[in-house]
């Protein structure tokens, strides 16, 4: 295969390069372009080979296909790799030069970021070559060429003269060893968490504060104790001018967050212990317990207790008084939730039997308890004014309360404590005030979003509510960084855009991307892109000539709005808003994107991939051991896109089988000739695989098509097979059936199609080849119920036959008499199958049959339930089962090794013919 697929890919190049075509309506499709600063793993493959198949079929189907590919390389991360590797760090160094496989002496000039990025765009290349991507590449481009960054300020020139773009003060997560705010793309670990804000409840304890953080105020009204870890020194710390008792690490964070914070000493965690401070609402004494659990390094240190309602403080309170320690304490009830009891942290912990806080399903259970206090609560008489609100209203007005009023702040910390930038160094979170940002929080802008929104194909459909949520949730971005690969802020040069808000509009880019590289970039003036963009002005006294204007002006119109956008669900939360909000901010509505697929996540022998983990299995890698053709029917048939797959060596083994088979079965059947009956039935099913492959293609389900063009035409053709009369391997209809064939295929297997066919006798490409169409005139509806009965009734015997102890000579088929196939066609018309037997028995000829009649339509539904509505509908037309298996009987002997009979049930006194029903006749072996 490795000889056949460099011929036939030189073949594919220059093909797939495509231009504005008169007499073709046009199909633009692209995905999220990588960030080409390692290898590609299989994970990675289904990414881009998802809209391969996609391209090829409505290629074929004979749309003017646009499928371009790019790499992102702004932004920080490579910079950190390049300081890694000069560091000669030991992790990095084995990452690249061992499962990357970078020859030393590449390796030694990764010092420089630039051939980072340039060695794996390269190779990113070269893999999506052997991988058959029908990618024109001609268009290919990285975010850092001084084109795209003219555009780039192009498209901020616009944002930033509409208001969208804003100096202000937002905490961000922020690396301090790179001094500058960090996004998803530029983290090794942690790249889902998420920046909280917590509440500092202050207590106070003697002539200091002891400041706890909380996600939940309201819940103060239901603290019984602080814990305090009596295994830490705590510092005693001038925070704005007031004495705090808190952690060093919040110290540390607190100054990030900017507040003034001076030291003035330490003081033990045993020296708080039994110690109270001051509730900040009645001034009762609160005691501070022991607590090894308090971790230092989240919040301040110190921890508020809330017994009734958060499970792990109703542990610990259990575990001390349980050796005999703080009896006197018992849980304050503050929020009434149904289908949870007074004290619904005990209710939970007890009712789940947790014996210990180190439970696994301590999280789980605490999460849920939060949820539903937070979805259904309220607050009871202890809550004094905010009795009676909800969860949900007193975190608010508690808030506001405490900040406002009792000189609380709001304290900003990392959902997961793990959050690694990939120089290697902790994110933090930071609050800067000379930093832009992106004010997706403008109520108008979200609008704008909001009414685009149904105008957008979304698939799968269920994914637009989370576009929904992320539209509303959306509020400042930070589209700046000080350091790294980019586009500089026009109007503010100190600072670069960074990754993801370089990264909304580029598929408007990809159109002209292939010409606009010959224009210097100096000419390519704001006012040049509003023309070829926007249309604005006639294109004359610009930096460029008109005629290239016009042209490029030409392209862009001809392809965009592009069709679909493909891109992992991870992406919802940002690049995919993001870009519907930049697109409503730049373009009109006749421009403004038409769909996105949203893909599932991949996982290697049921893990999540991760190349710093060293959990992956390279594209590459897999590619030359199985062959191109193999990974990508693998990673279409495990899943479709929307849903995660599982990559298995073992299971991809068996899908190379499968191609081979094919190979085979198509050659066996080139010298196939003749006629024989059962051809009408293969052309018959024929058209359905056909007419199902293209409705799911069409629907993106590249799944449910592979099922119907392979696993359902290598069914029809064994049992064609097993109908061919004795001696014959096939007739001439094996010739329709594998041209057929090799099409359906050629977006799946794009390398095996094109060799099959050329072996078969075609010309040209079947790249280019016209996809099958479903020809009506040869379903024959009537032949292929008399097989399908064939074929079930067979696999009757059979079952029989493995069940039964006797040494069998004979099979008897009673088949069901009219009056049964006239309960048939009355259940199978009845709306309501439960009360059916009352329409059976108003029937005067079938009330006479009496009980059974009424035992024929209960076993009736049960049977009608079991069989597709389409079969349903012929049985009801009429079958004669009796003329089909005297037909076949010849046939059903030898299936079977036994003599067959046939009688009609109402013809014999023999007990199990009255159990035949139409489409199920009674079998008896003897």
């Amino acid at each position: 295969m490795n000889d056949i697929e460099q011929e036939i890919r030189s073949t594919w190049i220059p093909a797939f390069e495509s231009n504005p075509s008169e007499d073709k309506e046009k199909f633009y499709i692209n995905v999220a372009f990588p960030y080409p600063s390692g290898a590609m793993h299989v994970g990675h493959g289904r990414t881009y080979i998802v809209p391969d198949i996609v391209a090829r079929f409505w290629r074929m189907r004979g749309k003017q296909v646009l499928f371009p590919m790019a790499f992102h390389v702004t932004g920080a991360p490579v910079l950190g790799i390049a300081k890694r590797i000069a560091k000669k760090d030991e992790k990095t160094m084995q990452l690249y030069g061992g499962l990357y496989r970078v020859p030393q002496q590449t390796l030694d000039s990764f010092t420089d970021p630039i051939v980072i990025v340039n060695y794996f765009a390269d190779e990113y290349e070269r893999v999506m070559k052997q991988l058959g991507l029908s990618i024109d590449w001609r268009r290919r481009f990285t975010t850092i060429i001084p084109q795209y960054s003219k555009f780039i300020e192009w498209q901020y020139t616009h944002i930033y003269g509409q208001g969208k773009v804003q100096k202000g003060e937002y905490p961000v997560r922020y690396c301090p060893a790179c001094d500058q705010p960090v996004g998803d793309h530029d983290l090794l670990e942690g790249d889902s968490a998420e920046v909280k804000h917590f509440v500092f409840v202050k207590y106070q304890f003697d002539e200091f504060f002891i400041p706890t953080a909380t996600l939940r105020p309201e819940t103060i009204f239901g603290v019984t104790n602080l814990w305090a870890n009596p295994e830490v020194t705590y510092l005693k710390a001038d925070v704005d001018g007031e004495k705090w008792i808190i952690s060093a690490e919040a110290a540390e964070k607190l100054r990030m967050q900017k507040h003034t914070v001076t030291e003035l000493g330490t003081i033990p965690g045993t020296d708080l212990i039994d110690k109270a401070a001051q509730h900040p609402l009645t001034g009762a004494p609160v005691p501070i317990l022991p607590a090894s659990f308090v971790d230092p390094d989240m919040g301040s240190g110190l921890v508020m207790s809330v017994p009734a309602h958060a499970p792990f403080d109703y542990i610990a309170l259990r575990d001390l008084q349980q050796q005999g320690k703080y009896q006197t304490i018992s849980p304050i009830t503050l929020v009434t939730v149904p289908d949870y009891g007074k004290v619904p942290a005990q209710e939970i912990v007890e009712k789940n039997r947790i014996p210990n806080q180190d439970d696994p399903r301590m999280d789980e259970l605490t999460q849920e308890l939060y949820n539903a206090e937070f979805s259904k609560g309220k607050l009871n008489e202890n809550c004094g004014s905010h009795a009676g609100k909800s969860v949900r209203q007193a975190r608010e007005d508690v808030t506001n309360e405490f900040v406002d009023t009792r000189g609380s702040i709001i304290f900003h910390e990392m959902s997961e404590k793990r959050v690694i930038c990939r120089c290697g160094n902790r994110v933090y979170v930071k609050i800067l005030d000379d930093q832009w940002f992106l004010n997706y929080a403008d109520p108008e802008w979200k609008a704008e979003v909001h009414e685009q929104m149904p105008k957008i194909e979304l698939v799968p459909p269920e994914v637009r509510a989370e576009f929904e949520r992320t539209v509303d949730w959306l509020k400042v971005w930070p589209c700046t960084r000080r350091v790294g690969l980019g586009t500089r802020v026009p109007w503010d040069p100190k600072w670069l855009f960074e990754p993801l808000s370089d990264s909304t509009v580029y598929m408007s880019y990809y159109t002209i991307a292939h010409k606009i590289t010959k224009i210097p970039a100096e000419n390519l003036t704001p006012a040049v892109f509003d023309y070829i963009f926007l249309g604005k002005g006639n294109g004359s006294g610009l930096p460029v000539d008109a005629a290239t204007l016009a042209e490029l002006r030409s392209e862009f119109l001809y392809w965009y709005p592009y069709d679909y956008r493909f891109s992992a669900k991870d992406l919802i939360s940002n690049h995919l808003t993001f870009q519907l909000f930049h697109h409503r901010a730049i373009f009109p509505d006749e421009l403004q994107p038409k769909g996105m697929v949203v893909f599932g996540m991949g996982l290697l022998n049921g893990m999540k991939m991760s190349s710093s983990k060293g959990n992956v299995f390279l594209l590459e890698d897999a590619a030359n051991e199985f062959g191109a053709d193999t990974v990508r029917m693998f990673l279409v048939g495990s899943a479709e896109p929307w849903q995660d797959f599982d990559w298995r060596n073992e299971l991809v083994l068996s899908v190379k089988r499968q191609i081979e088979r094919m190979w085979q079965m198509v050659l066996d059947a080139s010298s196939a000739t003749g006629t024989a009956a059962i051809d009408a039935w293969l052309l018959s099913r024929l058209q359905h695989r056909v007419e199902a492959a293209t409705k799911a293609l069409a629907a993106f389900q590249t799944r449910q098509a592979l099922q119907e063009a392979y696993n359902g035409i290598v069914s029809d053709l064994a049992w064609y097979r097993r109908r061919l009369p004795e001696g014959s391997s096939g007739t001439a209809a094996l010739t329709e059936v594998m041209s057929v064939w090799i099409r359906l295929m050629a977006p799946v297997i794009p390398y095996t199609a094109e060799k099959m066919w050329q072996e078969t006798g075609h010309e040209g490409l079947v790249s280019f080849a016209a996809w099958p169409v479903s020809d009506p005139a040869k379903v024959n509806e009537s032949v292929e119920v008399s097989e399908e009965l064939l074929q079930r009734t067979i696999e009757d015997i059979q079952s029989i036959l493995k069940l039964v102890q006797i040494e069998a000579k004979k099979v008897t088929l009673f088949t069901a008499p009219a009056w049964k196939h006239a309960v048939f066609s009355i259940v199978a018309s009845a709306e309501d199958k439960r009360n059916v037997v009352k329409t059976v028995m108003a029937d005067a000829d079938l009330r006479a049959k009496g009980k059974d009649a009424t035992d024929a339509a209960v076993q009736t539904v049960k049977l009608i339930h079991s069989l597709p509505p389409e079969l349903v509908s012929s049985i009801a037309a009429g079958v004669d089962e009796t003329a089909i298996f005297t037909a076949a009987k010849a046939f059903l002997e030898k299936e079977s090794g036994l003599a067959v009979e046939i009688i009609a049930a109402d013809t014999t006194t023999h007990p199990k013919g009255k159990m035949a029903l139409p489409f199920k006749p009674a079998i008896v072996v003897e």
